[in-house]
């Protein structure tokens, strides 16, 4: 466990020098989260019809979904996908670790510091100047960082998984891009789900995007109950077993006919 934790240490660390990055990125986000809030602000007005979540709801939602936004599964770890593709990860299967958990502490790491360089400045913004109401009650708020945290344990667990993939492609790049497309869509990033068509609403329910961002922007804004916390916490948590089960018993498999050309 030593190990995990060192790895785990060291790789935040060096995630934390991108200050820079974080600085430039919490701009871009205020942007296209301002552009967001118009566009809908925009659409509640030109409406008649009742809607599942009132405006000041889902401007918060908004703006949650930008200030989490390096949660989102969409991209991986550079350095383990050039090892995979150079075959230079024969070299981390002869450490005393095993490789689904050196893989899962990187991507934990990849994607804990950005979000926390980034989230905290855009909350104080967004509260101060743009709309981001408060947590409806003290309860809400202590199930929404429960409920960001298992998020955080989700999306590390799906990255690991696509990590995985590279073993059974040639390049990687199939999946790399259609997940971001797939990811923003079905976590709630671009419309909040409560905003979709009703035909939807059983299929978005159920599928794991959902665990991301949208069931902790439920719970920080009320529109699921406090009282039923528990059971989107452990709605989470089953999807995180799912994938650490699946990411591990396919690394398992993909290192049993791992291959490497050459010497």
């Amino acid at each position: 466990m030593n190990g995990y934790a060192a790895i785990l240490k060291i790789r935040m660390k060096t995630l934390l020098q991108y200050r820079a990055a974080a600085l430039a990125g919490i701009t871009t986000q205020l942007f296209w989260g301002l552009i967001q809030v118009m566009i809908l602000r925009a659409f509640y007005l030109g409406s008649s019809a009742a809607e599942p979540i009132s405006l000041s709801q889902t401007i918060t939602f908004i703006w949650i979904g930008q200030a989490l936004l390096q949660l989102l599964p969409w991209n991986i770890d550079k350095e383990i996908e050039a090892q995979v593709r150079s075959g230079n990860v024969a070299y981390e299967l002869l450490r005393p670790l095993h490789l689904y958990g050196l893989w899962y502490a990187r991507s934990f790491a990849m994607r804990s510091i950005p979000t926390l360089l980034r989230c905290l400045p855009i909350f104080l913004l967004g509260g101060w100047f743009f709309g981001l109401m408060a947590p409806i009650s003290w309860q809400a708020g202590v199930l929404f960082g429960f409920s960001t945290l298992l998020a955080l344990l989700l999306s590390s667990a799906m990255t690991t998984l696509v990590i995985v993939s590279l073993f059974w492609t040639i390049s990687g790049e199939g999946i790399q891009r259609l997940l971001p497309h797939i990811t923003v869509l079905f976590s709630g990033m671009i419309v909040p789900l409560p905003l979709f068509p009703t035909w939807m609403q059983p299929f978005l329910n159920v599928q794991p995007f959902r665990a991301v961002m949208d069931i902790p922007c439920r719970l920080y804004t009320g529109v699921i109950p406090s009282s039923e916390g528990l059971y989107y916490l452990l709605f989470q948590l089953a999807w995180i077993l799912f994938f650490m089960i699946i990411g591990q018993w396919l690394l398992k498999k993909a290192v049993r006919q791992f291959v490497i050309q050459g010497g």
